[in-house]
């Protein structure tokens, strides 16, 4: 069997084992028979259960940013089959629903890999945490880059500063994250729902700010 085949056998394996048991419970001989190999060969390949957990958060961190850019770009859920009140979305708003409907739709399918990714990696200390973070800022300025140009289409010459761009991304990526988890949990949430429903919570208040609309405190914060 070529490496390639037999790496990615290893990996599927360990993916399903850590995001299931957790890395600490997990045990390389558990992943050696899940996969079908020795575990001298898991050793032979990936040296330590330690690189075997990074190869793991980096394959799924890879298809996890790729899934959403494709997903924005029309890849993902295009075409004939949508649905006509989708289609009437401006370009520049499809493309952010696009995008969290593909990121929704990449967590549920392959929950485990999004356990590694959120709730093991991160909690499991350096270097692990680093590489999910390089993750996620590299998917949080994707979404600034959407939400800059939602802007743009809306308003030619919008209001939104920089900074409020910036704190908008972080804001709805880390919405769609605890949204990720709880829907994976719930089971009965689709992605499709989950991303309406952070899609109505976002796209209101975008709305509003492009508009000229803001909360203001009754006080000085």
């Amino acid at each position: 069997m070529p490496r390639a085949v037999r790496e990615r056998q290893m990996l599927d394996a360990a993916v399903r084992t850590f995001g299931q048991r957790g890395y600490r419970a997990a045990s390389m001989d558990e992943i050696a028979e899940l996969a079908g190999v020795s575990k001298p060969l898991v050793y032979l390949y990936l040296n330590s259960k330690e690189e075997l957990f990074s190869a793991c958060i980096r394959r799924e961190a890879a298809a996890l940013v790729a899934a959403v850019r494709e997903g924005a770009s029309g890849g993902a859920s295009g075409g004939a089959g949508v649905e006509a009140v989708e289609a009437s979305v401006p370009a520049a708003d499809r493309q952010l629903w696009d995008g969290l409907r593909a990121f929704f739709t990449h967590t549920a399918e392959r929950p485990d890999g999004w356990a590694v990714l959120h709730s093991q990696a991160r909690t499991q200390g350096e270097p692990f945490a680093a590489e999910v973070a390089a993750m996620r800022e590299e998917i949080v300025s994707f979404v600034t880059s959407l939400i800059a140009e939602a802007a743009r289409s809306a308003h030619g010459d919008p209001s939104l500063p920089d900074r409020e761009v910036a704190g908008l991304a972080q804001a709805l990526v880390g919405a769609a994250e605890s949204l990720a988890g709880w829907a994976n949990v719930e089971g009965t949430v689709s992605a499709k729902e989950a991303a309406a429903t952070l899609m109505n919570f976002a796209w209101a208040g975008l709305g509003g700010l492009m508009e000229g609309r803001r909360w203001v405190p009754s006080s000085p914060l």
